[in-house]
């Protein structure tokens, strides 16, 4: 029975948000709802007892939302794929999970979060998981919940610093707070005025950044010299069924009467300093024309543009060896073509298939899948105007202006204006899907701080300025030539565009030091485990046997072989180059860092040896012979202050010698526990000798992987990297795998394969060292100031390098080789 109930509770509690979610997504006034929409469902979620309940809230509330705020996108589903309305929308909420992912997440962490912290814990953790899902799985309609505050002039400022994700990471944490308002209240004053004063203070400090930056934007309106931009939208749309009626000769040309008659006035009339088209209104590719009469057309456009002496900026389609691409063409006052940009995030299906999951069944399966590419990221153009000036221009098309990398990318590379073209046709019949796009597309003006002319085929077109707001709007489904001129310079660098689209990264960072604490905090508790179970003396301990005189040669060739890497590296980075492409680098790696190490590798083998007690003395046996030391003869028992070369323990006889022994398979104090109970005297109580023996057990406690091996990791590993890169290379010095084999000999394709081998060799062992003392350093701090916690700090960071060295460095290898 009470499972059934909090069944129906979570069920309302779905119901509930996502009801006004849905009416949150209408924007206007209701804007307002953002600020407690989540509410019902966080109350709901808060019940659940399990993950799994969690997880199927996260899930519940995907389909009710998509159906709630997006239920427009299902009729337009199904008008596109002739699926009808119900076809349509049963796709829609069978593909709600995809389309909106961050829900799940948010559910699943907030509730993981929850059972090992407080509120504020866990309302930080979910906004990490939601901004940070969007962030790595950005979805279909560049959606997020930030959006719906794009009707509030002071509060979409926030933008500038976070995007639209900032915004919605705030909006969780005020739902949070509300719900943890909501559910203190029994106890009084006390315990809701927290989070209320806390609520209070966030919306505060947000109205007040917003209005501050409304107003510096307003008092800036007029600065930079105007550029009138005339939009075109003809309202001619559904070519396909107007190819079948009248032949596709006929529409273009109509397309183009049109566009012409439209221009012009707009140019003679209107005095526009630019023309600009919508998305693919050209329906064919420009420059590179498919027939005759398709060069008559193309030729037709460039005088059109020299005779009203104003530049165009057009939606068309480009082709080369790989394929075609949705595009926009540059044309410059006299008809000149400037340049060609290709869309980059042409639509998932309906215009774009990836490669992997493109071929005949699938294209029979569905035959309405598109054949377009994506085009190779952000450009910015001269926009050449008659009287001379270049204003330099970043187009979106579509789809583009969703991704708020590729506005700030343009914005980097110097763009002045964003000029965006869409075809919004398949929105006529759903108002709510073309406002939603328009808004998306003003959050990447706000981010920039760049002025926006945004054109589309049959509405809504829009000039917006930097604040975001839409200057001036066209109607959809009726033609309309809007002129606006709004004022371009360099913008003021926002932090968005300073430092990217960061707070979904940012999200995914907390979330992985809020696991490294849970870590943490387990390995703490797995390391008092330990030590409890080790508390019976050992039996033996093996160690390596020294004399102070060979311990201080083992200390020098590590000194020696560390600081020859480090001479490599800081010539590498203030003189020879981030790569390894010098023999001289090779000869000093070779005899300065790899000599040194093996020789003592090879000596410390050769003094291995194992402890044991033997009566009344202790018996040291190595393979060149046993040695028995009487433990009278022991006069201090002392640590290592520093672990080099490992951490280790120092005998001190009555006669004045010493014996080093480092450690071996065992850390120093299990040999300190066989020495106590053979009668040798104790270490003593110092904190200098406590804290060498903290730091010795946290080695010894470090887990080790047989990929932590050194010939793994040092030769093996580094073969594996060199090895594409080394094809990559034969392939453009020589024209394949084995072509300087075919060239020049087995003899020299060795040895280059062993120079690149080495090379990497070198490269990713400066790597590990940068990385092996990111650990000493923080290990060194937990050591320091938390002792008792140095084993867990060590072991984390540890793993940490361990993935940055195995994962990350082939992971950037390839992310190389893909962009190249």
């Amino acid at each position: 029975m009470h499972s059934l109930r909090s069944g129906w509770r979570l069920l309302a509690g779905v119901l509930a948000s996502a009801l006004l979610l849905g009416l949150y997504a209408r924007g206007g006034n209701l804007y307002l709802l953002g600020f407690v929409a989540l509410v019902p469902w966080l109350l709901a979620l808060d019940a659940c007892t399990t993950a799994l309940r969690a997880l199927a809230a996260g899930v519940a509330m995907g389909i009710a939302f998509v159906a709630a705020a997006f239920g427009w996108f299902g009729f337009a589903i199904g008008e596109f794929t002739g699926l009808g309305a119900i076809g349509g929308w049963l796709v829609l909420l069978l593909a709600a999970p995809v389309l909106q992912p961050q829900l799940l997440a948010f559910a699943l962490v907030r509730h993981l979060a929850g059972q090992r912290h407080g509120a504020a814990v866990r309302a930080l953790a979910g906004a990490c998981a939601w901004t940070g899902c969007e962030w790595l799985l950005p979805k279909l309609l560049g959606d997020t919940l930030g959006h719906g505050l794009y009707p509030s002039l002071p509060l979409r400022q926030l933008a500038d610093l976070g995007g639209a994700a900032g915004i919605s990471f705030v909006l969780l944490l005020v739902n949070e707070g509300i719900v943890v308002a909501i559910r203190q209240h029994r106890d009084g004053t006390r315990g809701w005025a927290r989070p209320s004063l806390a609520i209070a203070a966030i919306l505060l400090a947000w109205l007040g950044y917003g209005s501050w930056r409304a107003a510096a934007i307003a008092a800036h309106a007029n600065a930079g010299e105007p550029l009138r931009v005339a939009m075109v939208q003809t309202n001619i749309v559904d070519y396909e069924r107007l190819r079948r009626e009248r032949g596709a000769y006929a529409v273009v040309r109509e397309v183009l009467d049109t566009h012409f008659a439209m221009s012009r006035a707009a140019v003679e009339q209107g005095h526009a300093d630019a023309v600009l088209w919508s998305e693919t209104v050209y329906p064919t590719t420009y420059g590179h024309a498919k027939s005759e009469d398709g060069a008559l057309l193309d030729r037709e456009i460039a005088d059109f543009v020299a005779s009203i002496r104003a530049p165009l900026v057009f939606g068309s389609y480009d082709i080369d060896a790989d394929g075609e691409y949705n595009a926009a063409a540059f044309l410059a006052p006299d008809g000149r073509t400037l340049g060609m940009y290709r869309k980059s995030d042409p639509f998932p299906l309906t215009e774009y298939v990836p490669r992997w999951l493109d071929g005949p069944a699938f294209r029979r399966l569905l035959p309405w899948t598109g054949t377009w590419q994506r085009g190779d990221g952000a450009r910015v153009f001269p926009l050449q105007l008659a009287d001379g000036r270049e204003i330099p221009v970043q187009p979106l098309i579509c789809l583009d202006d969703v991704d708020p990398a590729l506005a700030i990318d343009g914005a980097r590379l110097g763009a002045q204006a964003i000029l965006g073209m869409s075809n919004d046709s398949w929105f006529s019949t759903h108002a709510q899907g073309a406002q939603l796009h328009l808004a998306v597309a003003a959050f990447r003006s706000i981010e920039t701080r760049l002025p926006q002319f945004r054109v589309t085929a049959n509405g809504i077109s829009a000039a917006i300025d930097p604040a975001g707001t839409r200057v001036a709007t066209t109607a959809i489904g009726a033609p309309a030539l809007l002129t606006v001129a709004l004022p371009v310079r360099t913008p003021p660098r926002t932090l968005m565009v300073a430092w990217g689209n960061w707070v979904g990264a940012a999200g995914l960072a907390g979330l992985l030091l809020l696991a490294l604490h849970a870590l943490w905090r387990r390995r703490c508790a797995t390391a008092a485990q330990a030590v409890a179970a080790t508390a019976d003396t050992p039996e033996h301990a093996d160690i390596v046997l020294l004399a102070p005189a060979l311990r201080a040669l083992l200390v020098l060739l590590q000194l020696a072989s560390f600081a020859t890497l480090a001479w490599i590296g800081w010539r590498m980075l203030v003189r020879d180059g981030l790569q390894v492409h010098a023999l001289a680098q090779l000869t000093w790696f070779g005899y300065g860092v790899a000599l040194p190490a093996l020789c003592g590798c090879w000596l410390r083998r050769r003094h291995r040896a194992q402890v044991r007690i033997d009566g009344d003395a202790l018996l040291f046996s190595r393979r060149d012979g046993n040695r028995h030391v009487p433990v009278r003869d022991i006069a201090t028992v002392t640590p290592w202050t520093l672990p080099l070369p490992t951490p280790g323990l120092r005998l001190r006889l009555a006669s004045g010698a010493a014996l080093d022994c480092a450690s071996g398979a065992h850390d120093p104090a299990q040999l300190a526990a066989l020495l106590q109970r053979a009668g040798a005297p104790a270490i003593a109580n110092t904190r200098g000798n406590t804290l060498a023996l903290a730091d010795a057990q946290a080695r010894a406690d470090a887990p080790r992987w047989r990929i932590d091996h050194p010939l793994c990791k040092f030769a093996l590993f580094p073969l594996l990297l060199a090895l594409p890169a080394f094809r990559l290379h034969q392939h453009i010095a020589f024209g394949g795998t084995f072509g300087e084999y075919y060239s020049f000999g087995l003899q020299a394709w060795l040895l280059g394969l062993l120079i690149w081998w080495a090379a990497w060799t070198i490269g990713m062992t400066l790597y590990a060292a940068l990385l092996r003392s990111m650990v000493e350093l923080g290990a060194l701090a937990a050591l320091l100031l938390r002792p008792q916690q140095a084993g867990a700090v060590r072991a984390a960071l540890q793993s940490i390098a361990r993935a940055l060295y195995f994962i990350g460095a082939p992971a950037w290898l390839l992310w190389r080789m893909l962009a190249g």
